[in-house]
């Protein structure tokens, strides 16, 4: 008979078998299942720059760093994570960091990766994730656990296991969106690293934390002149049009994704000069059309954070993207949003999603050029959604208002007239204006939209006072130039007329004599009489101002008649006026023309002491550009005297005082005066 064992074979010894028998014999060769274990996407096509960036990964990645039980206090790595804004290059970074480190010999165990698609609608869960690892480390399908907890812990084992075997295992996870997307996939094994990128923060898995900020502007050259080198070695329009290369990467926001695009564009269409595509971004109205290759979208990349979003998160970001200048205060973010305190826990949670970052200090915050314009653009495209901003812009121009007037109020506030009360001091006045001066003049270009006219208008005026003092000429004539086109635009003459004014003023004060006249003429133009022409003039000045400003311009015209006595007398009693009126800065000014009227009569003593007294005032105000200037005629008066060394010096000091007011051309002017007189 035949006899059966374990069911695998039968033995047929001592059977009484009649007729032929049939075998039918299966053979099974057990092998190990296939492994993916160097799954490294290529290197980024034209990855250039990140010098700091890649050190400070690698750095992270080194298994020769010890544990603080090492007695050098230095803990080892497990986990590191590169977040940054969607197209900012984490990728590339993170893959060309492993590259090298397994070029080094650090990862002999192989490397593991796995796309967790984090920000997209079906995105890979924690389970998934371990499925795919665990296959990738040759775990058969039929082995691997359906709970959570089972897989995570075969996949902590598998990997300890490849680690005696074979020694540390590299694992990059790609896109993850959340810490608990990551955590299930943290290695048990401390020879092993975790390398994860994200579009947020993950300072919840005790990671070493890498944020990407943007290319510099070299970076980004260099990267736009690779790939398209890379395409076609022959292409040298970025070394050829080096200003129009700059501009084109500073349109992209010196992203990478949009640096990118750029260069697909280029490299399609050869004949294209670099300085026609940077045009085209600068006139169109939505630069994130352009950013557009057919494949890769600056807008989509951005789209999929934004869907993430919670209403209220949203929403604030549409807002920032309406706020004037590069960055805003939680004061503005409040105004913005409608509130009484700004909505702290929102504004971090952007942060972490990296939609927003901190500003030039605390409390500041600023958005990346690129995604201000997905914002507008988001805005744009709903009836709603500009009724909201609309409202928003509203509020922050009504409030810029406010407290620029009341800042303006004590800048201009005199002894003996009703106290400020916003503001304690000059000084705390000036630190507001200084803060929130970008949003400021760009508030004030508002003007030409017919809803805000008269408020920038009113907020323009409010900001005379302080740009001038500060010397920010170029912002002065950007207000009023603002101003003058709106005026001009409803047909508002006086308005107009008196912009023109003060244009011509900034221009002057700012060498730009040649437009200043041009400036003053286009006001006389406008104006149907010559008495109303000197009645603009003067409009602007108090009582004692007019006085102070005739007895000065008397002054100048007896001093170039060669009356000198009669110069002197007359601006002896502009500083009276200003006394009496206490307008002390202004009596600074006075005392320095006194001065130098002094120096050319020969009243050597007088003048010096002249000069001392509005050099002391000129320091109470901290009027550096003042101060320069009494500097400049105190060293005339010194050269006059046959006093070189004193002149010398006074010179010198002057060119510093030039310096800080911001007044480069008066400083290397008197600096050449120092150097010419001879010891």
């Amino acid at each position: 008979m035949a006899t059966e064992y374990d069911g695998d074979h039968i033995d047929l010894r001592g059977a009484n078998i009649a007729g032929s028998v049939t075998a039918k014999a299966v053979y099974r060769e057990h092998a190990p299942a296939p492994t993916a274990l160097d799954a490294l996407p290529a290197r980024a096509v034209g990855f250039t720059g990140r010098g700091a960036e890649l050190k400070g990964l690698l750095d992270a990645l080194d298994p020769t760093a010890c544990t603080s039980e090492g007695g050098n206090g230095v803990e080892a790595v497990l986990v590191a994570a590169v977040s940054g804004l969607g197209g900012i290059g984490k990728t590339a970074l993170a893959v060309e960091a492993a590259r090298v480190a397994c070029e080094k010999g650090w990862f002999p165990g192989g490397v593991l990766f796995v796309n967790l698609h984090g920000y997209d609608d079906d995105h890979v869960t924690a389970d998934q994730a371990l499925e795919v690892l665990l296959t990738a480390l040759g775990t058969e399908p039929e082995h691997i656990p359906n709970w959570a907890d089972a897989r995570a812990a075969l996949y902590r084992s598998a990997l300890a296991e490849r680690g005696r075997e074979r020694g540390a295992v590299l694992i990059l996870a790609d896109n993850a969106s959340s810490a608990e997307q990551v955590r299930p996939l943290l290695p048990g094994d401390v020879r092993h690293r975790l390398l994860v990128t994200s579009r947020n923060k993950l300072p919840q898995l005790g990671a070493r934390l890498m944020p990407l900020d943007e290319l510099t502007p070299k970076e980004a050259h260099d990267l736009l002149d690779r790939v398209l080198r890379i395409a076609d070695t022959s292409d040298g329009r970025v070394a050829q049009e080096r200003e129009a290369a700059a501009e084109l990467a500073s349109h992209c926001g010196y992203l990478p994704l949009a640096i990118q695009i750029v260069a697909a564009l280029l490299a399609l269409d050869l004949d294209k000069p670099v300085a026609e595509l940077a045009a085209e971004l600068t006139e169109y109205g939505d630069r994130l059309v352009h950013l557009d290759d057919g494949e890769r979208s600056v807008r989509a990349a951005f789209d999929l954070s934004y869907r993430r979003l919670s209403p209220e998160q949203a929403r604030l970001l549409r807002l920032l993207a309406l706020a004037p200048g590069p960055e805003v205060t939680t004061e503005v973010v409040a105004v913005l949003v409608g509130t009484d305190t700004a909505p702290v826990r929102v504004l971090s949670a952007l942060s972490q999603a990296h939609l927003i970052e901190r500003g030039s200090g605390r409390g500041r915050w600023r958005l990346h050029d690129l995604v201000r314009a997905f914002g507008l653009g988001v805005v744009a495209g709903d009836a709603e959604l500009r009724e909201e901003g609309d409202a928003a812009r509203g509020r922050v121009l009504d409030f810029y208002c406010e407290w620029a007037g009341a800042a303006d109020d004590r800048l201009r506030w005199l002894p003996g007239k009703a106290e400020p009360e916003r503001f304690l001091d000059r000084a705390q006045a000036l630190a507001w204006l200084d803060g929130e001066r970008a949003g400021l003049v760009a508030a004030v270009q508002w003007a030409g939209e017919e809803r805000y006219a008269r408020s920038a208008r009113e907020l323009a005026a409010c900001l005379h006072e302080y740009l001038d003092w500060r010397r920010y000429f170029d912002d002065l004539i950007t207000i009023e130039r603002s101003v003058q086109e709106a005026a001009h635009s409803v047909g508002d003459r006086r308005s107009e007329a008196d912009a023109w004014i003060n244009l011509g003023r900034a221009m002057m004060a700012a060498g730009r004599a040649t437009e200043a006249v041009d400036a003053f003429m286009r006001c006389g133009e406008l104006f149907p009489t010559a008495e109303d022409a000197i009645e603009a003039l003067t409009l602007a000045h108090d009582p004692h101002q007019r006085e102070a400003n005739t007895l000065t311009d008397l002054g100048y015209s007896l001093w170039q008649a060669g009356r000198l006595e009669d110069a002197v007398d007359a601006f002896t009693r502009v500083v009276g006026v200003l006394q009496a009126a206490g307008d002390r800065h202004r009596e600074g000014v006075a005392w320095n023309n006194l001065g130098s009227a002094l120096c050319q009569a020969g009243r050597m003593e007088e003048a010096i002491d002249a000069c001392g007294k509005s050099m002391q005032i000129c320091g109470e105000f901290e009027d550096w550009y003042g101060t320069g200037v009494t500097l400049e005629n105190l060293a005339f008066t010194y050269e006059e005297n046959n006093r070189p060394a004193e002149a010398r010096a006074y010179y010198l000091q002057a060119a510093d005082a030039f310096t800080r007011a911001n007044a480069p051309t008066a400083a290397a002017d008197v600096r050449s005066q120092a150097e010419a007189i001879t010891p």
